[in-house]
């Protein structure tokens, strides 16, 4: 036997303090049955908890890796963190960190289904949710759902709703205000964290598909442009802009609030710390700033975006100086809800002149959503759906 063949130490040995440090017998045996890699393994383990013991990392947001199933090079995360819901713990700082290193083309060497997302921009409940989930409903993968609402909310969507667990970590919105815009950024940042999300789309609470989802789907992915509406304006235009980022009053622009990019857009608007802060400043203090109509209008012109950018959004509203209320559009209600209005909307909201040929890869199609439209017309809505709307 092996253990018969070792020597016994002297007692001179005992007393040695130089000699070098021997390993009891049972700790040799363990050393030489046990395999290499998990002696590696043990003292990795050993290494990794001795350095979380001694630093604190509680505050750090690594990506999520899902496991590969195969050998092959697996498709990356389908989002940069754990699936689930909307919410979560990040700051706006953190939050717009990940957003900004997120990919911001369209498309990717691996395969998965591109998805539109959908923003909801709203102050408190959903009132026409019913619509969109019948307008969702059946095409579960091909969409994201996001909502920012105000944080004094206290309504919650029903378990088996598709806005179940989709509302963003928010902050309060003024009209007029640059904290709208900071909303939209906010809800950029979070649908850019989804890698298969290759299209964005801000909503309200007001607002309507037209079409069913098929259509909304392939207008937006089958498209190579944003559509955002950048028009020659120089209404509050300052030269605090110039000073601070060189931008002139032939590049300021004024438009929709309610847009549709793509990737490459939305991420430029998420990573911007060079023009927003300077609209932040601008707005400091200020109720009525509406930097709403001018920050993604103007974002376009100054990144010189050009022929990639439709200069027109999907999002119809009826500015008609004879319907609209002040500086608001006109805002619909139950009685007005016909086939005869959704066509008109369609065929571009009965505006003088417009035809909808737009050479700008929406296929001929003016709007692919409206606003407003008031509460009341939920019911009206849902019975024309099926033969207006073709959903429902």
């Amino acid at each position: 036997m092996v253990l018969s063949c070792v020597a016994k130490p002297s007692s001179a040995m005992k007393n040695d303090r130089n000699k070098p440090f021997a390993l009891p017998h049972l700790g040799r045996l363990l050393l030489y049955m046990l395999p290499f890699p998990l002696v590696l393994l043990f003292f990795s383990l050993g290494l990794v908890l001795g350095m979380t013991s001694g630093a604190n990392f509680q505050n750090l947001y690594f990506p999520f890796v899902a496991p590969s199933p195969s050998a092959k090079p697996s498709s990356p995360p389908p989002t940069l963190w754990p699936p689930g819901g909307a919410l979560h713990t990040m700051t706006d700082e953190e939050l717009f960190r990940w957003a900004s290193m997120a990919p911001k083309l369209d498309g990717t060497p691996y395969h998965r289904v591109p998805k539109v997302a959908f923003m909801f921009l709203v102050r408190g409940d959903l009132p026409l949710r019913p619509l969109w989930e019948k307008f969702f409903e059946g095409h579960h993968g091909l969409y994201s759902i996001y909502v920012h609402t105000n944080p004094s909310h206290t309504g919650s969507y029903p378990m088996d709703s598709v806005f179940y667990g989709r509302t963003i970590p928010s902050q309060r919105t003024t009209w007029g205000g640059v904290t709208l815009v900071e909303a939209e950024r906010r809800l950029l940042a979070n649908a850019l964290l989804d890698l298969s999300n290759e299209r964005f789309a801000l909503l309200s609470e007001s607002c309507i598909p037209i079409y069913n989802f098929s259509t909304v789907y392939a207008v937006l992915t089958g498209s190579k442009t944003s559509f955002v509406e950048s028009i020659v304006s120089t209404a509050r235009y300052r030269p605090l802009f110039a000073l601070r980022n060189n931008i002139s009053e032939a590049q300021w622009r004024k438009g929709s609030q309610w847009f549709e990019v793509d990737r490459a857009l939305a991420g430029e608007a998420v990573a911007d710390v060079s023009y927003f802060p300077t609209f932040r400043e601008n707005c400091a203090g200020e109720r009525f700033c509406v930097v709403d109509e001018h920050y993604m209008s103007t974002l376009v012109s100054v990144l010189g975006w050009g022929s990639r950018n439709a200069n027109r959004t999907l999002t119809f509203a009826d500015w008609d100086p004879k319907r609209r209320v002040g500086a608001h559009p006109r805002n619909h209600r139950g009685e007005e809800v016909t086939e005869e209005l959704i066509e008109r909307i369609r065929k571009g909201g009965g505006a003088p002149g417009r035809n909808c040929s737009f050479d700008d890869g929406a296929n001929g199609v003016c709007f692919l959503f409206a606003r407003k439209f008031a509460p009341d017309t939920l019911q009206p809505l849902l019975r024309l759906a099926p033969k207006a709307m073709g959903f429902g």
